[in-house]
């Protein structure tokens, strides 16, 4: 039976429901280290973590013929384990929901999961000045101990949760050969550092994604970091060479880049979000970018170096893709995948991606960017389990229509929700409180710990078929993992 409110995981079974099930020989129960719990108004508990103490997980080896089950919950549980003997049953009633497996039916095989490191999140990290307390947040993500996150994003150049306005060549301008183009101290002293942590902290190799806001304002329209604007065609040539001495910067200081998308919502760029740091281009530019300047020069340098195109919402894919196709037919050559952002998704169905990828099977997509704020209070919400099944149910929406990855946008901010520009706060998995000494992982944290840390690289999703349930049906999906197990993420309401 699956009680109300909870997530499991086992064969491995991840419950919120999620769980896993395995066919080799595994090693007693590891004791991890419980949340150390604050409860929070009405709302779910954060696990409270400081320099000697911050709660773990460890994904344990099923025995054999038995089951692993991993559970949180609104009432307060986090990766609670549970394992028992896997049983043959004849006869089900009537109402016994049960969860059909075929694993021989394969999709989809998966990348990873992960989050952004931008300049607020890893000024954040870095505001925490005990070395053993940011030592645990870099665990808690990336750690075997920790959700193992495998994928980070990581903006090429500012963005909105940046401290200021920037480009690697802000001067000198009309400089289309980017002599002076230098990475910024963003990057050196913030960014490079909680990357190349996390790298270390990994057992497992560790994917990049960089992604344009804004290239420098001498190359748009307007000569403005923000505001509607469009790249001067003059300078498509030079962007695509920015583009690749980001590489070329990031690969000299100890960080390759698995790959790059073709810039960050350029929707927003000629919308009312406008008035951020962004760029905006026409269907037929952006397509014409790619296709003759970006590709080529990405390729020529790396073929095995990742683009992504559309990087914006669900909705905006015929856009992005098919509209531009008609006018570029080559963009289903030059671009490896697409990036969706979780924003406005409850809008618009995740079938629309099927179809408009259905004639290009060489494409993969993934989700490069989510998070959650309200219309009406903008702030961090601490304890909010509201926020993290709104994560959960994406997240097994999207697996299930072949999604190969999930990337989280800001992996921790302070307790406004920032630093911003914009002053748009936003919440986070992580909230660090430096003047305490602290850290708090919040619901969403255990949300997307229940897929990343089960559903490893190279896993394959599996048919998962829900049957004789007389009440509401739950959300789940299933994995064969690189491990002989199969896993299923099972979500309760």
């Amino acid at each position: 039976m699956i009680k109300r409110n909870l997530l499991v995981v086992g064969f491995e079974i991840s419950l919120l429901f999620s769980f896993v099930v395995g066919y080799y020989r595994g090693r007693m129960l590891i004791a991890d280290k419980t949340c150390a719990e604050l409860q929070v108004n009405n709302s779910s508990v954060i696990c409270v973590c400081n320099a000697t103490y911050c709660d773990t997980v460890t994904r344990e080896e099923p025995h054999p013929r038995r089951f692993m089950v991993y559970t949180s919950s609104k009432a307060g549980l986090r990766f609670k384990k549970f394992t028992s003997i896997l049983e043959v049953f004849d006869l089900l009633t009537e109402c016994s929901t049960t969860l059909e497996l075929e694993p021989r039916k394969r999709y989809q095989t998966i990348h990873g999961f992960g989050g952004a490191i931008t300049d607020s999140a890893a000024i954040n990290w870095s505001n925490l000045k005990d070395e053993e307390l940011k030592q645990n947040l870099i665990e808690s993500y990336c750690g075997d101990s920790g959700i193992q996150y495998n994928m980070l994003r990581v903006p090429i150049g500012g963005t909105d949760f940046s401290p200021r306005f920037y480009t690697y060549q802000d001067y000198p301008e009309r400089d289309k050969d980017l002599s002076n183009f230098t990475l910024a101290p963003e990057d050196l002293n913030y960014k490079l550092p909680m990357i190349k942590a996390c790298m270390k902290a990994s057992n497992a190799s560790i994917d990049i994604l960089g992604s344009l806001w804004y290239p420098p304002a001498w190359m748009k329209s307007t000569k403005k970091s923000n505001g509607i604007s469009f790249l001067e065609e003059e300078y498509y040539d030079a962007l695509a060479l920015y583009h690749l001495k980001f590489i070329k910067e990031y690969y000299k200081q100890g960080v390759p880049i698995w790959g790059i998308t073709t810039t960050n919502e350029p929707l927003s760029g000629i919308t009312k979000h406008a008035n951020d740091n962004v760029l905006g281009w026409s269907v037929y530019g952006l397509a014409n970018w790619i296709v003759n300047y970006l590709a080529p020069k990405i390729k020529r340098y790396d073929p095995s170096i990742k683009i992504l195109g559309v990087d914006d919402q669900r909705f905006t894919v015929p856009l992005w893709f098919n509209a531009a196709l008609k006018h570029v037919p080559e963009l289903g050559r030059a671009i490896d995948g697409i990036g969706l952002h979780y924003y406005e998704n409850e809008l618009v169905p995740p079938e629309i991606v099927d179809r408009c990828l259905k004639n290009y099977p060489n494409l993969f997509v993934l989700s490069s960017e989510a998070s959650i704020h309200s219309q009406t209070n903008n702030k961090v919400d601490l304890g909010s389990w509201d926020r993290a099944e709104k994560y959960i149910k994406n997240i097994i929406e999207d697996l299930n229509h072949n999604y190969t990855a999930w990337i989280d946008w800001n992996v921790c901010l302070d307790k406004m929700g920032g630093p911003v520009l914009s002053k748009t706060y936003l919440d986070s998995p992580v909230i660090v409180d430096p003047d305490a000494g602290v850290f708090y992982k919040q619901p969403l944290f255990y949300a997307m710990g229940h897929f990343s840390k089960f559903i490893p690289k190279g896993s394959k999703r599996i048919q998962s078929m829900e049957k004789y349930n007389c009440g509401d049906p739950i959300k789940h999906v299933a994995f064969s993992t690189p491990m002989n197990t199969i896993v299923v993420v099972v979500f309760n309401e």
